[in-house]
């Protein structure tokens, strides 16, 4: 990734967190829900693969055309899996976001602007957007007569608002990454 080391190695520690506590939602019981968390680790580890500073080290050649093929294939996974669940629409766009960053890379390495900006503000929007419709997602509700109870029995990789805080992380993520295409 182009820019700064410090906030570089963030997202490094960021990404791989997050796609660290994806693998323990595998975990879970629900397939569905397994089967997102595959997806966003894959992303996860990624996106924290494809963030370290330019200045530690710069990927060959041949990395970024794994990393096409890699996300190429989660983008198509994404677009099958669509037909089933919105969800996956958003999996789609990150997976071409990262086509779409490994190729820029890999046309310019060690520069900063090789993208087109009409595709790259597109997905800073869209991006942003996310960010703050996750974020959102994530604040209390708390209305007349609403008790919070403690979900007894709910595993690390069944709680629903710590994977939001992992999507919206990843969105957080994402934003940055493209900020410096």
């Amino acid at each position: 990734m182009h820019g700064p080391a410090s906030p570089g190695w963030l997202l490094v520690a960021l990404c791989a967190l997050t796609g660290g506590y994806c693998l323990l939602r595998m975990r879970s019981a629900v397939e569905e829900q397994r089967r997102a968390a595959g997806g966003e680790a894959l992303m996860g580890f990624g996106m924290a693969a494809m963030a370290v500073p330019a200045a530690v080290a710069v990927p060959p050649r041949w990395a970024w055309v794994a990393y096409v093929v890699v996300f190429g294939a989660a983008a198509v996974r994404a677009l099958w899996a669509a037909r089933t669940s919105a969800h996956h629409l958003h999996h789609l766009v990150g997976a071409v976001a990262m086509v779409y960053m490994a190729v820029v890379m890999a046309a310019s390495p060690g520069s900063h602007g090789g993208g087109s900006p009409v595709l790259t503000g597109t997905l800073l929007l869209y991006f942003a957007g996310y960010v703050l419709w996750a974020g959102g997602r994530l604040m209390p509700v708390a209305g007349p007569g609403s008790v919070n109870v403690a979900r007894g029995g709910t595993g690390w990789g069944d709680r629903p608002e710590v994977a939001r805080a992992c999507r919206l992380s990843m969105g957080i993520g994402m934003f940055a990454m493209l900020l410096t295409v």
